[in-house]
């Protein structure tokens, strides 16, 4: 069976009590639950890990390059500053893994500092605005 990582950036941990009229009022572990039953109806496995430290992201991004794992990656914050995961992003692509960049709300739709993604050059592609469901699409693109 097939392993899909899904990796959740800064301040995700506190999904459901976060700004709730951004992010929704179901937390990391209802979207855990919710893409876990999806990936059994495709056939998929899945790993989760959230962690508010970039080495740590880079980390899990380099062991599911080692592995050959597609990637859905919410980088949070990183996603306007954080060249290095951009890097660990960009060596993830180029082996021929798939990796795609969500996120729950539309980062175009807010705050101007939040519209450049330093990550989107290095990803398959983007899914934002769609809350949860940019998870469970991007898990629905990767088992296609």
């Amino acid at each position: 069976m097939k392993t899909v990582v899904v990796l959740n950036g800064p301040n995700l941990a506190r999904l459901g009590s976060r700004e709730p009229d951004i992010y929704g009022d179901m937390n990391l572990e209802a979207l855990t639950s919710q893409l876990s039953k999806l990936g059994e109806s495709l056939s998929l496995k899945l790993s989760f890990f959230q962690s508010d430290s970039e080495s740590e992201l880079m980390s899990e991004i380099h062991k599911a390059t080692d592995a050959g794992q597609d990637v859905i990656l919410n980088p949070a914050a990183f996603t306007h500053y954080s060249y290095a995961l951009a890097d660990a992003c960009k060596a993830h692509t180029a082996s021929g893994a798939r990796l795609i960049e969500v996120h729950i709300s539309n980062p175009h739709a807010r705050e101007e500092f939040r519209h450049k993604s330093v990550i989107s050059t290095s990803a398959t592609g983007v899914i934002a605005g769609f809350g949860f469901d940019s998870y469970s699409l991007a898990l629905r693109q990767l088992a296609s």
